[in-house]
């Protein structure tokens, strides 16, 4: 599988910018990316005062890399860019060699709570 890694750094952001992106992924970005043609997935992950992340798995290298592509043209302006105030730091392809849903099963939700 294609994966992609987005990831931001928190060091340098404003009080309250992981909240303000939890918020924005909340109330527009969950469902933009439910309808992206050519995702099979994706994950935001945080390490409040370190980073801030978007994680993504296409259906072929081809869906991959016209998002990725795309992004990297405007990552300046992105909203997480925005909000974070600095552009990523990472922009990663690389291959999901395995996924597994454990027996607990997988939740899809907007925003999860502790």
């Amino acid at each position: 599988m294609h994966g992609l890694t987005i990831r931001w750094s928190l060091a340098d952001a404003p009080d309250g910018a992981l909240e303000a992106l939890a918020t924005y992924v909340e109330d527009v970005s969950f469902s933009r990316f439910a309808g992206l043609e050519g995702l099979r997935y994706k994950a935001w992950h945080a390490r409040p005062g370190e980073w801030f992340e978007g994680s993504y798995v296409f259906v072929s290298d081809e869906a991959r890399a016209r998002f990725q592509e795309a992004f990297e043209q405007t990552a300046a302006e992105a909203p997480g860019s925005l909000m974070i105030g600095s552009p990523p730091v990472l922009v990663e392809a690389h291959e999901v060699l395995a996924v597994v849903r454990g027996p607990s099963g997988f939740r899809s939700a907007p925003r999860f709570h502790g």
